[in-house]
């Protein structure tokens, strides 16, 4: 028998995330139509159920909540428009406000090294962002043949295109974590 460990288990999820979590009737929909599902180890709908049974600790350290690619076919699927990747990503900025170690770090750095990247040049510069993911994990060698191949097929830039805007982009990240500039 699972005990709920919050009287009210879903304030600390449903205001964050934005998503009417109370509406859901657990119909599977989202999870069976969930392209990485089979890669997970908590489905889409059970990760709206755990949050039901204020089950925190548990959502915390799923590698679920890492493995989504926020394609919203969950969203699309469901009855009542919960879009559980918005759940997703409230739960991984609770996981890192928290100081706790991501269930799949490497994933967690990845997501780092893509917001620097557009925080630093208004957009992703993606060799850019991958020498730098590759550095940050230690993982140097692994892609090397295919960034290779996509670099002579012309699929990588050298450098960044600049963009209108750059500065507006920076004041944005600025802003979003609080700071005054």
């Amino acid at each position: 028998m699972v005990e709920l460990r919050d009287p009210q288990p879903l304030r600390w999820i449903e205001e964050p995330s934005g998503q009417p979590i109370t509406r859901c009737f657990q119909c599977y929909k989202c999870s069976s139509g969930c392209p990485v599902a089979g890669a997970m180890d908590i489905l889409p709908h059970q990760i709206v159920r755990f949050v039901h049974l204020g089950l925190e600790e548990e959502l915390l350290k799923c590698r679920a909540i890492w493995l989504c690619t926020a394609c919203h076919t969950c969203k699309a699927r469901c009855p009542n428009g919960i879009d559980i990747s918005a759940i997703n990503d409230t739960l991984k900025a609770a996981v890192l406000a928290r100081g706790l170690r991501p269930a799949l770090p490497a994933v967690a750095d990845f997501h780092r090294q893509f917001l620097a990247s557009v925080e630093k040049h208004g957009r992703v510069h993606e060799l850019g962002m991958m020498v730098a993911y590759k550095l940050k994990t230690g993982n140097y060698l692994q892609d090397v043949p295919l960034g290779m191949r996509m670099l002579a097929r012309g699929k990588f830039k050298l450098l960044p295109d600049p963009i209108r805007g750059q500065k507006e982009v920076r004041t944005l990240f600025h802003r979003a974590r609080g700071e005054q500039r």
